[in-house]
């Protein structure tokens, strides 16, 4: 039975209810429960880790026995598993609800198979309802489940000769305008921003994402990785957002902790040595490297080691797209040897 007028309407409200929650761990998910006339009962949405899940929510708001017969409106598969919470199939067999439409199945090995569930449990299911919305909505948690991590872009700017600054240590600026203010357009679509000590310390950089002198309405969260302290006059510490500071040094914690805080993609604005630990560890998903057709000479190379000793241990490359920029060339490439990690549950 394919999905009526109604129930993609409903749809299209829980997925509305579902950004009310906040991008985290869990997923953001949106739920309506209807009457067999297409009357709303209730609405729920998951409000973070160790909440109600979406569906729980609405439940909640109905007395016992009141959704009997009822149909669950879910903007991703209910869960099969317990974790802090119980799994939502579960819950909504003992309402004995009669039908679950849905927009995508859950990834996760442990969490998956709710609509297995609930069939076995002889609940009408529909699957696949507004999924281009729904995959919208979750494409940088899906992301997150598929690699264990967020996602992480390493960025440099660079003269045509590989220098990231003059033998000064100067470096404002290598690239021109139209580099520059792409940057800070991406930025803005990151959840974190990510330099070392050397780099908050000598640039004193405000880690902001601006159009021009205004900033954007996003703005991602300032990290600073190193064991130097940095001063209580610096820039960042006047960010929008409250910095963050970890001393390292193994960057996998580091990661591991920014996807606890519920950040889905970061963005590693430098310097050298920051950058290049991010490749040696295997932590870089996307490049983007901002070529300058200026030489500079001397020893301030945009990478240092990322652990190639060879020619034949070189990291490879694909570049998805060349982006002229004014007078720069915008590489955006990933790692052709990027590990695949395995999926996780939520």
């Amino acid at each position: 039975m394919a999905a009526s007028s109604a129930e993609r309407q409903a749809m299209s409200r829980a997925l509305a209810l579902a950004l009310r929650g906040p991008r985290g761990v869990n997923p953001q998910v949106g739920a309506i429960l209807l009457d067999a006339d297409g009357t709303v009962l209730a609405e729920g949405w998951h409000r973070g880790a160790g909440t109600a899940h979406a569906e729980v929510d609405a439940l909640s708001k109905l007395d016992a026995g009141a959704a009997r017969g009822a149909t669950a409106i879910v903007t991703l598969e209910p869960c099969n598993h317990t974790g802090r919470t119980g799994p939502c199939a579960q819950a909504l067999i003992d309402a004995d609800v009669a039908r679950v439409v849905y927009a995508l199945d859950d990834p996760g090995a442990l969490s998956g198979g709710g609509a297995e569930r609930l069939r076995g449990a002889g609940v009408e299911v529909e699957a696949g309802v507004e999924t281009e919305a729904a995959q919208a909505l979750l494409e940088s948690w899906f992301t997150v489940q598929r690699l264990g991590r967020p996602e992480i872009t390493v960025k440099w700017a660079q003269s045509l000769d590989g220098r990231a600054a003059a033998d000064d240590g100067s470096s404002q600026w290598i690239t021109g305008p139209a580099s520059r203010a792409d940057v800070h357009r991406r930025r803005a679509s990151a959840d974190a921003i990510i330099v070392g000590t050397g780099t908050a310390i000598a640039d004193d950089p405000a880690l902001t994402a601006r159009d021009g002198d205004t900033l954007f309405p996003t703005q991602p969260v300032p990290v600073v990785i190193g064991a130097r302290e940095v001063p209580a006059d610096a820039a960042l510490r006047r960010h929008p957002r409250e910095p963050l500071f970890y001393s390292g040094p193994d960057l996998h914690d580091i990661v591991a902790d920014l996807r606890d805080r519920g950040m889905h993609s970061l963005f590693i604005e430098g310097g050298p040595t920051l950058a290049s630990a991010f490749l040696a560890a295997g932590l870089a998903d996307r490049v983007l490297a901002y070529v300058a057709p200026v030489l500079l000479g001397g020893s301030r190379v945009a990478l240092n080691d990322i652990g190639v000793a060879s020619i034949t241990e070189a990291r490879r490359l694909v570049v998805d797209e060349w982006v002229p920029l004014g007078d720069d060339l915008l590489a955006v490439a990933r790692l052709a040897d990027a590990p695949q990690a395995q999926t996780k549950g939520s």
